[in-house]
C-alpha cells in the first residue's frame, strides 16, 4: 500500500508492556484451541462455540509471547504507525458511507497489547487473536498476529494486515448499524443455527472490510499485488483450511467463520463493488 509513516491514530491505545490487571482465568492458548477443533470433529459439536462466540469475541489462533523484557522494535513502531494509517483511513470511509444513509458513525478505538488484556468481553490472551469487543466497542490486536498470519498460514504483505483489521472494523460498522445485536438475538433464539449465523456475521464483515479496498482502490493507494494480499489473507483464515490444518479433517458443521472460499468471495464483492448493501449475507437465509 502507498502510506506515509508517521504519526499515531487519536484512536489508538497501546498498552503493550503494560502489566495485566484484572486478568479473570489464564486463557485457553494455541494448544487449547487445536484441542478444542479435535473434540469438535469427533464428537461434531462446536467446542469452539465455548471460546469464540461468548461475549460477541471475534477470535482466530495465534501465538503466545513473555512480555517480561518487553521492547519493541524499529519494524513494530512502523507496524504501529502502519495499523494507525488503516484505522483513520478505514473510519473515515465508514463516516462517508454512514453519511450517505444518513447516519452518523463513531468511532471504534484500537487496542494494542502483548500477552493478554482485559476487555468488557473478558480476559484474552495473544491466543484469542485479533478481535472486536461489542461491550466496550474496542478492537484489540497483538500485532504478533501479523507474523502468524505471514509465518503459518502464508499470507504474507502489507495489505493481508489491513484486511484483518478491516474485517475487525467491518464488526464494528454492524453494531452501530444493529446487525450484531439482531444477529445475537437470532442465536438466543435459534440455538441449533447459531453457528450459521456466526458463519453469516463473519463474511459481512469480510465484504465490509472489501468496502474499505474498494475505497483504496479508487484512491490508487493500492500495490498491484494488494488485492491478492487481502484475498489469501481471508483464505488463510478460513474454517476449513485451520480445521485442516489442526486435525487433518473438515467438519462444516462446526464452522464459525466461513470457508476460505466463502471468505474471498465476500471480500470480493466488497472489494468489486464498494457499496454496503452488497454485503447482505443474511439474505439467502430469511
Amino acid at each position: 500500500m502507498r502510506w506515509t509513516p508517521g504519526g499515531r491514530s487519536k484512536n489508538l491505545d497501546d498498552r503493550r508492556g503494560r502489566p495485566l490487571r484484572g486478568a479473570r482465568g489464564a486463557g485457553i492458548g494455541l494448544g487449547g484451541m487445536l484441542l478444542l477443533l479435535v473434540l469438535s470433529v469427533i464428537f461434531k459439536q462446536d467446542f469452539l462455540s465455548l471460546v469464540t462466540t461468548g461475549g460477541g469475541v471475534d477470535m482466530m489462533p495465534t501465538a503466545s509471547y513473555d512480555t517480561a523484557a518487553y521492547q519493541a522494535s524499529p519494524d513494530e513502531e512502523r507496524l504501529v504507525e502502519f495499523v494507525s494509517f488503516v484505522l483513520d483511513d478505514a473510519q473515515a470511509v465508514w463516516r462517508d458511507k454512514f453519511a450517505g444513509m444518513g447516519q452518523s458513525y463513531q468511532d471504534a478505538k484500537l487496542v494494542l497489547f502483548r500477552a493478554g488484556v482485559q476487555s468488557a468481553c473478558g480476559f484474552a490472551e495473544t491466543a484469542t487473536g485479533p478481535f472486536y469487543c461489542p461491550g466496550d466497542e474496542q478492537i484489540y490486536i497483538d500485532l504478533g498476529f501479523y507474523d502468524e498470519l505471514a509465518q503459518r498460514f502464508g499470507a504474507p504483505g502489507d495489505f493481508a494486515q489491513a484486511y484483518v483489521l478491516a474485517h475487525e472494523i467491518g464488526h464494528h460498522v454492524q453494531r452501530r448499524l444493529g446487525i450484531e445485536e439482531q444477529v445475537r438475538q437470532a442465536q438466543r433464539a435459534r440455538p441449533g443455527a447459531a453457528n450459521q449465523y456466526s458463519v453469516l456475521l463473519e463474511l459481512q464483515a469480510d465484504c465490509f472490510a472489501g468496502v474499505w479496498g474498494h475505497s483504496t482502490a479508487r484512491r490508487n493507494i493500492l500495490d498491484p499485488d494488494d488485492l491478492e494480499e487481502g484475498l489469501g489473507a481471508a483464505a488463510a483464515v478460513g474454517d476449513d483450511r485451520i480445521q485442516r490444518s489442526a486435525t487433518g479433517r473438515v467438519n462444516p458443521e462446526t464452522f464459525t467463520h466461513g470457508s476460505s472460499q466463502q471468505r474471498m468471495q465476500w471480500f470480493q464483492r466488497g472489494f468489486q463493488s464498494g457499496n454496503p448493501s452488497a454485503c447482505d449475507t443474511f439474505a439467502e437465509n430469511r
